[in-house]
């Protein structure tokens, strides 16, 4: 794992008057409080296939089944992968139950958040399902509700006026944006960096509308290294002058560091307009370029190979025949691999990726998660 880097954290509160504080400082000379019970955190996500936890199965009627989830949850959930998902690894460290897609219509449970995120998601074009203006509306629909059955006296299973006011919303979206473009662009990285602004525009209105409804605190991810993907590695023939020193495409992540560099941008300037917010940026890139760069370190084997796929070295893939199609195999310990299906991260992997955003060494500001459901 790369060095932490050094950041200052600027929090507008003082603590004479923000309960937290008080509460800390209290603990800390061991006064007792008895107005320190905090509000349980609630999550509010919107995304695609990084942290769609049953969307796209609900939404779609799509079949995700094994042998996705055969690591942990022994069963398909709707989720791409072998298990956990990264959002999965925030729930278990905050004490939540793993959020229920929004459009699940059987026996959800909102208790802890709720999810709107769906693979193959994207910021554009508008108006289709289920890009990112669908999800907050989707939201603004879901919060209307939930208020209304509040009113009601109906409180099983859904979340309050409090969940809403003090939960996180977390956003993670854009590289299937970046890889249409790409795509489209016969992978030049030109065309698709002109591109980039309009998707980060739907990004920076996301957030500025779930403000408006009451959003404060905000969690961004950027994107990851699309050029180290299996999938991409073996769709798109190269040579050795397309890929930098560990085999990982170069256009792909070229992009990929442009939206980054951009979205760490906007993120500061919606700092700048909503002074009683907190936008944290987190900058997962770095931290899965690590798990490629150096994957012994992380007990992981063939960087570059997905487990699950036909077609064995370099990349274990073959859109004829992907995870779970006719043909397919499983390598013989999914925990060694990075990639479980060419695309999507192993549950191993998204352990290592999740207790890293977790430490705050890779947001701005430098922020746990349980740090900002506190503030």
């Amino acid at each position: 794992m790369t060095k932490s880097r050094s950041r200052t954290t600027t929090l507008m509160f003082d603590p004479r008057h923000n309960p937290f504080w008080v509460c800390v400082i209290s603990l800390a000379i061991f006064i007792p409080s008895t107005s320190c019970t905090p509000t349980p955190p609630t999550l509010i996500n919107f995304g695609d296939s990084n942290s769609d936890t049953g969307g796209v199965l609900a939404g779609t009627g799509l079949p995700i089944g094994l042998p996705h989830g055969i690591t942990f949850f022994h069963r398909g959930t709707g989720r791409f992968g072998d298990g956990r998902l990264i959002i999965d690894f925030f729930c278990e460290d905050l004490k939540l139950r793993y959020l229920s897609p929004y459009l699940e219509s059987l026996a959800p449970n909102f208790t802890s958040g709720v999810n709107f995120a769906v693979s193959g998601a994207t910021t554009l074009p508008q108006f289709v399902p289920f890009a990112l203006d669908v999800q907050i509306r989707q939201f603004i629909h879901f919060k209307n509700r939930s208020l209304h059955l509040q009113s009601l006296g109906k409180t099983k299973n859904i979340m309050d006026e409090e969940g809403f006011k003090n939960g996180v919303y977390m956003i993670d979206i854009g590289q299937n944006d970046l890889l249409v473009a790409l795509y489209a662009s016969n992978l030049t990285y030109k065309p698709v960096a002109q591109k980039i602004p309009s998707f980060l525009a739907e990004i920076k209105l996301a957030i500025q509308n779930l403000y408006a409804n009451g959003g404060r605190k905000f969690w961004i991810h950027n994107t990851g290294p699309l050029g180290c993907s299996p999938k991409e590695l073996a769709l798109h023939p190269h040579t050795h002058k397309d890929v930098d020193q560990i085999g990982c495409l170069r256009v792909h992540n070229q992009v990929a560091k442009s939206f980054n560099k951009d979205l760490k941008n906007v993120c500061k300037d919606l700092r700048s307009q909503f002074k009683d917010a907190i936008v944290v940026y987190v900058d997962v890139y770095t931290i899965k370029y690590n798990l490629f760069a150096h994957p012994d370190v992380y007990g992981f084997e063939k960087a570059l190979m997905a487990c699950c796929g036909y077609g064995g070295a370099p990349n274990n893939y073959n859109v004829k025949a992907t995870c779970g199609q006719p043909g397919y195999s499983i390598c013989a310990n999914p925990s060694k691999a990075i990639v479980w299906d060419g695309v999507h991260y192993s549950e191993a992997a998204n352990r290592v990726v999740a207790s890293a955003i977790l430490s705050a060494h890779f947001s701005t500001p430098q922020l746990t998660l349980r740090q900002l459901f506190l503030l």
